[in-house]
Order: structure tokens, then C-alpha cells, then sequence
């Protein structure tokens, strides 16, 4: 089946609206009038009749042609309406991909910073638990002049200590010559008794 023109297009829309209907018989019958005309052998009067209706009916064809072509020329301006309507469309198929595109790397960026921001707060929380420098400098001095405090009484202590060991050792030397000497002392009166004791047996 061959492609259909656009005549063929124009010329069935017209018969499906009516307004077409019969433009082919009636251009048949004003072929076949003209013909009989000019060689009817009728009155003059029969002839300017015949003639008149001719020109009725090429009237009327006129009409008809030019009504079609006013379809066509209609037709034209709809194809060219269409023709910048799917071009528009197409552009706005760009213009939607390319916004698609652009919403894509924004959600991406989106993404990015939402993970980021993720791993700050989470790095935020980690540090809040930590002290910052300045209370940490602080706990280390407080801690610094406790162990200086507790130096210092280390020291006193075993100062007192030292000061208690030199007094136990001298009250152990003084304990030691008082004993050596009450043993001497023992000794002494000792030997005196025995010295006594003979004298007195002679009497």
C-alpha cells in the first residue's frame, strides 16, 4: 500500500465533514455539460441556460476549492504549531534531564556533607568527654603541689625517724654504760667483802 498524500488526507477529511461530497461528480457533470453545450445544436436561449448553469456549478466548485485550500493552509499552520510544540518539548526534555543531572550531584553533595557532619559530631562527642587543655593544665598543677606537699612530709617523716634512731641509739649506749657500770660497781664491793672477811676470822 503506497504512502498517502496529503491531497488524499485533505480529500477524506473533507468527505467525512461533508463539506466534499460530490465535488468529483460535480466537476464530471460540468465536463460533460460543457461538452454537450458546444455541440447542442439547441435555441440560443437552451444554450445561454445551459450556460448559466455552468457557471453555477464551476461557481460552486470554487467555493469548494477554495474552502480546501483554506483546510490546507489550516492544516499547514497546525503542522508548524505542532512542529514548534515538539521542539519546545524536546527542549524541555533537555532542560528536565539536565536538571535531573543537577539535582543527582546535589544530592550527592547532600550526602557527602550529611556524612561529614556525621563524623564531626561524632568526633565532637568523642572529644566533649575528654577535658580540654586548660582543665587538664589545671588537674596537673593541682596534682604537681600535691606531690610537692606529700615530699615534704616524706621528708619531716623520715627526718623524725633518723632524729628517733639516734635517740634509740643513744639510750641504748647510755643503757649500755649504766649496765657496765653497775657491773663494775657489782664487782667492786665484791672484792671489799672478801678482803673484810679474813681480818675478822684472826680475831
Amino acid at each position: 500500500m503506497g504512502a498517502v498524500t496529503d491531497d488524499e488526507v485533505i480529500r477524506k477529511r473533507l468527505l467525512i465533514d461533508g463539506d466534499g461530497a460530490g465535488d468529483d461528480r460535480r466537476i464530471n457533470l460540468l465536463l460533460k455539460s460543457f461538452t454537450k453545450w458546444c455541440h447542442s445544436p439547441g435555441s440560443p436561449e437552451e444554450g445561454f441556460t445551459q450556460y448559466q448553469r455552468m457557471l453555477g456549478t464551476l461557481a460552486q466548485c470554487e467555493f469548494s476549492m477554495g474552502k480546501t485550500l483554506m483546510v490546507y493552509d489550516m492544516n499547514l499552520r497546525e503542522m508548524e504549531n505542532y512542529e514548534k510544540i515538539y521542539s519546545n518539548i524536546e527542549q524541555s526534555i533537555m532542560s528536565a534531564h539536565d536538571k535531573i543531572g543537577e539535582c543527582k550531584k546535589e544530592i550527592q553533595r547532600a550526602k557527602r556533607i550529611r556524612k561529614n557532619r556525621q563524623e564531626y559530631d561524632a568526633l565532637a562527642k568523642v572529644i566533649q568527654q575528654h577535658p580540654d587543655r586548660h582543665e587538664t593544665l589545671k588537674q596537673l598543677e593541682a596534682l604537681d603541689k600535691e606531690l610537692q606537699q606529700l615530699s615534704h612530709i616524706k621528708e619531716n617523716v623520715d627526718a623524725k625517724l633518723e632524729l628517733r634512731k639516734k635517740q634509740f641509739h643513744v639510750l641504748l649506749t647510755t643503757i649500755q654504760e649504766l649496765q657496765q657500770t653497775l657491773e663494775i660497781d657489782e664487782k667492786s664491793d665484791s672484792d671489799d667483802h672478801s678482803q673484810e672477811s679474813p681480818a675478822g676470822n684472826g680475831e
